[in-house]
């Protein structure tokens, strides 16, 4: 599920999850420390800098930092003052950042790009401080036969039953149950985790009602079993101890 364009489903969606969880871990009106480990496009970190928060983001990707650099130039003085970018990847918390830094860490894509995502998660449960929030998007392996299945794409449906059977039903590093394992462990215990990608599409509507009506079934849907378990996508949020 491509999640790079801020006009996307998935981005509303988490932006939507975001909120929700800031403003249950948060008092109102908190300026927050944020740190998005895997900037890519930067969507959620402009949306936050935006709100009062003051952002770092880790880049690895020069061609993608160029990008997000071009979009941040095009913002009020005032809300670019409240971001800071570092080279590195999720990986590479440890070596920019003393522990209880952040408020907020966002892994949205470099856990799933990472070559060890259970090596990277003590890193960044370390640098959120006490009764902070994780957020991590990861790639739902628990299900990745349902959306070429929905789309007729029958050998890349057979190619992730295939997967599924190789790594097992709580194999992979990038299952929910292992997640929660790993949370625990980190001293950041799941707080509430959401389906996203639900029924397949990935633009939303040009007409606003239609919008509204997608995202309110995929919100809903996200919440609610058995449907967020077939996500494309899993939002997981935990909070620091």
């Amino acid at each position: 599920m491509d999640l790079s364009d801020p006009g996307r489903l998935g981005q509303r969606l988490l932006a939507r999850q975001l909120d929700e969880q800031t403003s249950a871990c948060f008092e109102e009106g908190r300026r927050l420390r944020v740190l998005d480990a895997g900037l890519g496009r930067g969507v959620q970190a402009l949306r936050l800098a935006r709100a009062g928060h003051r952002v770092t983001g880790l880049h690895s990707d020069p061609d993608l930092r160029a990008l997000f650099e071009k979009d941040l130039a095009e913002e009020p003085e005032e809300i670019r003052g409240r971001i800071h970018v570092v080279s590195g990847g999720s990986e590479d918390t440890g070596a920019h950042f003393l522990p209880g830094t952040f408020d907020v860490v966002l892994c949205h894509s470099g856990l799933t790009r990472a070559r060890d995502p259970g090596t990277v998660l003590p890193g960044l449960a370390r640098v959120l401080d006490r009764g902070g929030l994780l957020s991590l998007l990861i790639r739902n392996d628990a299900a990745l036969a349902m959306h070429p299945g929905r789309s007729g794409d029958w050998d890349a449906a057979m190619a992730a039953l295939d997967f599924s059977v190789r790594t097992g039903s709580a194999g992979g590093s990038l299952r929910l149950e292992t997640l929660t394992r790993s949370f625990a462990g980190i001293g950041t215990p799941l707080r509430q985790w959401y389906g996203v990608g639900i029924f397949g599409g990935e633009d939303l509507p040009a007409e606003e009602e239609k919008a509204e009506r997608m995202l309110a079934a995929e919100e809903r849907a996200g919440r609610e079993e058995p449907y967020r378990s077939v996500g494309a996508m899993l939002h997981v949020c935990g909070v620091r101890a």
